[in-house]
């Protein structure tokens, strides 16, 4: 049994040794969520996928080439021709062919033309586009602009993961604060327990005040559960989020998956700044947001939409060559050539003008609709900026709660130790005083909120 209590003590230290090494901050959080989060890895390929895109728009710059193989054998010759075939069926011919016809088996000559019932080739050629109409020019800068798409997208995304990680994050913060401010009210009820004891054994007080103790301890030990409860999901919640592993269970926790409780969130809730300190100007901070950055792109794109199908409707111009082999009649034979192409749309004027014209409907209702999100996005500049000042309200306000309930508090104590108060109003000026630190960790966590999100937009 001493063996096994040895065991159980080391293995007990080990525990608590393991569970000290087990602490997350904000950032480390937020880089898992990078790391982990489906979103994030998918608008990372979205980049991947864009500048595949451009590098696909860049080759209609160079020349294609083409090779072309190609063998026959066909059941008969598919050219037979004689006399008549090529001088028709007048009498002269018909004399002609019937001189060939005697005069050809004296020489082993056939009597008609036979040719092409089998042969073989192969072909290569190279064309190179010199004007598309401003089409391959375009096509590229559309293909960069999607590449800045794809990037604003990839840090709108980062931002709405930090911004959910953040959420997560405080609210596992605030409810370890709240546990911390249990841990002292349990305290100090300890403290009045044995207060009480000498009290009761004195005749100062009675079994009904140390009733009145332990059911307020009762009351402590309940809402513990609850908080502690409410912890584990937050973090289940975070954790989850952030792909970070855990176990529910202390048995099955290992290395690899520490208990739940064992990983604790290290930032505090001290050293908050004024918002004085960090305030931008609205036009600066609506300009720096991914979402303005978008819509000028969107209406960029929409105009080199526009210059595309312009060019639909100019001539194109190109230079190729060819160069093969083949043996199709006789002996084989290579040859090649040099050739100009000149493309002039003429009946597709009238659609193109169409298009056109729609695509210049277009731009003018993407330039409708940036005008007035721009209006929107520097209202919610100045809706971060007044969310920032009221949070920060919010602090002064629960703090000079808690220093009058703390004060309050203090007053009753000593009104308690002179018997001039009961211990029910005692034990009510304490929970109203833990009510106001409840509070104050709430409104310094929106403010930390608010502040993340204000200053996210500019990063």
């Amino acid at each position: 049994m001493r063996k096994i209590y040895i065991y159980m003590v080391c293995a007990l230290a080990a525990t608590t040794s393991f569970a000290q090494q087990r602490t997350l901050t904000l950032d480390e959080c937020k880089k898992l969520a990078a790391h982990n989060d489906p979103y994030e890895r998918n608008a990372e390929l979205d980049v991947l996928a864009a500048r595949a895109q451009k590098q696909e728009a860049l080759a209609e710059y160079f020349p294609s080439v083409s090779a072309t193989a190609i063998a026959f054998h066909s059941l008969n010759p598919l050219l037979d021709i004689g006399v008549t075939d090529i001088l028709g069926t007048s009498d002269a011919a018909w004399n002609i062919q019937n001189y060939v016809n005697e005069m050809a088996p004296q020489y082993g000559l056939p009597t008609r033309y036979q040719a092409l019932q089998h042969g073989y080739g192969a072909t290569i050629s190279v064309m190179q586009p010199l004007y598309a109409g401003g089409r391959i020019v375009n096509g590229n800068r559309l293909a960069s602009l999607g590449i800045q798409a794809a990037e604003l997208k990839k840090s709108l995304q980062h931002r709405t993961t930090d911004g959910k990680v953040e959420e997560k994050y405080w609210l596992v913060v605030s409810l370890q604060e709240k546990q911390k401010t249990l841990d002292s009210a349990n305290e100090l009820l300890d403290s009045l327990a044995k207060d009480l004891d000498s009290a009761i054994g004195a005749g100062l007080a009675t079994e009904s005040d140390r009733m009145i103790l332990r059911l307020k301890k009762s009351e402590l030990a309940s809402a513990g559960v609850q908080l502690r409860g409410g912890l584990r999901l937050a973090k289940m919640d975070l954790f989850n989020a952030i792909g970070q592993p855990y176990s529910a269970v202390r048995m099955a926790s290992g290395e690899e998956k520490p208990y739940i409780d064992d990983i604790c969130l290290s930032d505090v809730l001290d050293g908050l700044k004024q918002p004085q300190e960090y305030y931008i100007p609205e036009e600066q901070l609506a300009a720096s947001m991914e979402e303005t950055k978008l819509l000028e792109l969107q209406l960029e794109a929409k105009e080199l939409e526009r210059k595309m199908v312009l060019g639909e409707t100019l001539p194109q111009v190109g230079l190729g060559a060819t160069y093969g082999y083949g043996q199709y009649i006789g002996q084989g034979s290579t040859n090649g050539a040099l050739y100009a192409m000149v493309k002039v749309p003429i009946s597709d004027w009238g659609k193109a003008s169409k298009k056109l014209k729609r695509y210049g409907y277009e731009i003018e209702k993407t330039r409708n609709e940036k005008d007035y999100l721009d209006a929107q996005l520097m209202l919610r500049a100045r809706q971060l900026w007044i969310n920032l000042g009221t949070a920060w309200e919010q602090i002064q306000v629960a703090d000079e709660s808690v220093n009058y309930a703390s004060d309050v508090c203090r007053r009753q104590a000593v009104q308690y130790s002179a018997g001039m108060i009961t211990l029910s109003e005692l034990l009510q000026s304490q929970t109203s005083l833990r009510q106001a630190e409840d509070e104050k960790i709430n409104a310094q966590i929106a403010y930390r909120q608010a502040l993340s999100t204000y200053l996210s937009i500019v990063k």
